[in-house]
């Protein structure tokens, strides 16, 4: 055999396997590509327990609101009362509160919360921590005062964690303080809750408090049970998860 013919059958035998190889290589360009996802992100609750004492003598307590939000505040002293806060401090409705566009979750009370008495509400949120807590209820035998936690911090607050605050009392500013029987709205009147109309400074303030049928205010349905100190509420706010 010569040189020339040894060559060419050793090239022939390189080509063969090289084919062989290439074939063995070959892939499907339409096969897709196994990407292993990982698991979704566990997700985050945030669970508050709300624990609410009325600390007043004779001034049952309205339907709690209890909001948690991040932005905002349900009322500002020497600003107008919104009308959402209007109908809670006249009437005792929670409904519009609770409601409020600034509230990224909410909860209502059972029911009244008699003097001496205590309410827990537990209110939870999913993936959006928040930063602030409000809540807000009237004292039913008044024209409008109200008396709540506004825009408090709780962004710190760790598992187990608590806080204890006293209420002061608030004036919304929307009726005038007559004390009435036609526009008291709880027992010691059974008048007229929430009117539109207002007739008083129409701004909130620090209330001063009832006068009473026993001070001198001829035409008031109240007593000196009635009247109230401050503080009216003791709230303690624990985040349990």
């Amino acid at each position: 055999m010569t040189f020339n013919s040894k060559f060419k059958k050793l090239l022939t035998s390189i080509t063969l396997v090289s084919l062989v190889a290439l074939a063995g290589c070959n892939h499907n360009d339409d096969d897709e590509m196994v990407v292993i996802e990982p698991p979704p992100p566990t997700p985050v609750v945030y669970t508050y327990e709300v624990i609410v004492t009325n600390l007043t003598h004779a001034q049952p307590m309205s339907p709690i609101a209890v909001v948690l939000h991040n932005e905002g505040q349900l009322w500002q002293l020497g600003q107008s009362a919104s009308s959402s806060l209007e109908m809670l401090a006249e009437s005792g409705d929670n409904t519009a509160v609770l409601a409020d566009a600034i509230a990224i979750a909410a909860q209502g009370g059972a029911g009244i919360l008699a003097s001496g008495m205590q309410e827990t509400i537990t209110l939870s949120i999913t993936d959006n921590m928040p930063m602030m807590l409000s809540l807000a209820t009237m004292l039913v035998n008044t024209n409008d005062a109200f008396t709540g936690i506004n825009a408090m911090e709780i962004s710190d607050l760790i598992v187990g964690e608590s806080i204890s605050i006293q209420t002061s009392s608030y004036d919304a500013g929307t009726e005038n303080n007559s004390e009435s029987m036609m526009t008291i709205p709880g027992p010691a009147g059974g008048g007229e809750g929430f009117n539109e109309m207002r007739d008083d400074v129409d701004f909130v303030a620090m209330h001063p408090g009832v006068v009473s049928q026993d001070d001198g205010l001829t035409q008031s349905a109240l007593t000196q049970a009635h009247r109230f100190d401050n503080p009216t509420l003791m709230v303690m706010i624990t985040r349990v998860e």
